[in-house]
């Protein structure tokens, strides 16, 4: 496979991959280019702080107290001013939904533990740990075993 990056800011930017066949690969490319939106964080505020956490740092978004937050890979809460979904549609697609008010970071997922109420909690690599609801279990059950 040949790889090839050409930067001239006065061209018109446009992604071509040529492919013998469609893959995994070329979905993931393909999620990336169309969900791109020119940024690769979002801005959060902690306390009197104000700061970029890019996507890559963020282990889940959450909503606590009817108010969104992003949890950093620290286990620090930053508050957000977009909402969740305003928010789905903007992150990458390696964020997936784990329940009806959370947004995950796949690649920030340690384990998935049953709990003793029978359900499953997604214990991210923080420390932080978050109920999975059945109906997004099952999906990303199917996600995994896709692979």
């Amino acid at each position: 496979m040949k790889y090839k990056l050409i930067i001239d800011k006065d061209a018109e930017e446009e992604i071509i991959a040529i492919v013998h066949a469609p893959s995994s690969l070329t979905q993931e490319i393909e999620d990336l280019v169309h969900n791109f939106s020119g940024a690769d964080y979002i801005i959060g505020h902690h306390e009197e702080e104000i700061r970029k956490l890019p996507f890559g740092e963020i282990e889940c978004i959450t909503v606590i107290d009817r108010k969104v937050f992003a949890i950093d890979t620290k286990g620090n809460r930053f508050a957000l001013k977009d909402r969740l979904r305003e928010l789905e549609d903007i992150l990458p697609s390696y964020f997936i939904r784990i329940n009806k008010s959370t947004l995950a970071n796949e690649h920030r997922i340690q384990r998935f533990d049953a709990v003793f109420s029978g359900g499953i909690d997604a214990v991210f690599q923080c420390g932080y740990r978050e109920y999975v609801s059945r109906r997004c279990f099952a999906e990303i059950r199917r996600r995994y075993e896709g692979i």
